[in-house]
């Protein structure tokens, strides 16, 4: 069990530390609004991901078994929806002010999960090296360890993102910094689409 926890521990830290959709908005949050008023949407995001890891363990996974299909639509919807924040990031206002209402919020965290490609991929690839059929236990055992792990990993994100704002002094480097942000983010959603569809 031991080894089972290491392995367990080295897959969650790997999949919530690698680049992606969720962590790039932190990271532009954290330069835009700060680190705390980021730690909403980080909280969301985790949360968001947990659920969809355990209901997935409790039997959607048998769903999406059945009906192959829906995670293409899934992804189709999910890198839309990634598409829209991206443009939301590259065309935000570039005075940093933290009154503006606009900045992601625990529920965008949420749902950005539900609709994120990777984060579908990545519980799939999880329940299938480490659930097991007879006992919840390794399910309940691996949720909670992911939780920590990818909320750590998250709150790291932000403490970057936060980092670069200070060194965003002007107008013209933060609109640069959230043009940089929004086209990473939009290349990252088609890059998953493609690999989704092509699966």
């Amino acid at each position: 069990m031991t080894s089972q926890i290491v392995a367990m521990c080295i897959f969650s830290f790997v999949m919530s530390i690698t680049p992606g959709p969720v962590n790039m908005v932190i990271v532009s949050s954290g330069a835009n609004y700060g680190f705390k008023r980021t730690v909403p949407f980080v909280s969301g995001a985790t949360i968001g991901f947990i659920l969809l890891l355990l209901l997935l363990g409790l039997g959607l996974m048998q769903f999406v078994s059945a009906y192959p299909a829906f995670l293409k639509y899934l992804s189709l919807a999910g890198s839309s929806f990634i598409i829209h924040i991206s443009y939301k990031i590259a065309t935000a206002d570039p005075t940093l002010s933290i009154e503006r209402t606009n900045r992601p919020n625990f529920g965008q965290g949420f749902l950005m999960q539900w609709l994120n490609p990777k984060a579908w991929l990545a519980c799939v690839a999880g329940l299938s090296m480490f659930a097991d059929e007879k006992t919840h236990t390794p399910l309940l055992i691996f949720a909670a360890l992911y939780f920590l792990i990818c909320y750590t990993c998250l709150v790291s994100w932000a403490v970057l993102g936060n980092k670069v704002g200070v060194l965003l002094k002007t107008e013209k480097r933060i609109r640069i910094f959230n043009i940089s942000m929004g086209g990473l983010l939009c290349a990252c959603a088609v890059y998953l689409l493609l690999t989704s569809l092509r699966a």
